[in-house]
């Protein structure tokens, strides 16, 4: 429970970051980027995966650059659910989806617990 409450709520600090520094994304008020987030992670769960088999022949031929836009897709899916969230087109939504994953992984490379190194076996 508590590796979902810190995944959620680094969604949340990610999705807030891109909606200060992307300017085609918006979001009319905290519960709205609260609700955007969960629905993120779901979507990014869910929906993402089954994207990714479907597009995987045309992932391949673009050398994995279809995947930004596979990311883009769930990202202005979101916005299509949330009410108070929106993201003016398929282009803001690849630059936002691309916002929040590296905000999500900078964040992510100081609040995830590492595995202590192993020495060598004796």
């Amino acid at each position: 429970m508590r590796g979902f409450l810190t995944h959620w709520i680094t969604t949340g600090i990610a999705l807030g970051i891109s909606v200060y520094v992307v300017p085609g994304v918006h979001v009319r008020s905290a519960a709205a980027l609260i609700v955007a987030a969960l629905v993120l992670g779901f979507l990014n769960a869910i929906v993402r995966p089954i994207l990714v088999v479907l597009t995987f022949p045309i992932t391949v031929l673009t050398l994995g650059l279809f995947y930004f836009v596979v990311n883009g897709a769930v990202f202005t899916l979101t916005s299509f659910l949330v009410r108070g969230f929106v993201v003016e087109s398929l282009g803001w939504g690849i630059v936002g989806a691309l916002v929040v994953s590296l905000t999500s992984w900078f964040i992510g490379c100081f609040t995830h617990a590492r595995r202590p190194l192993r020495g060598p076996r004796t």
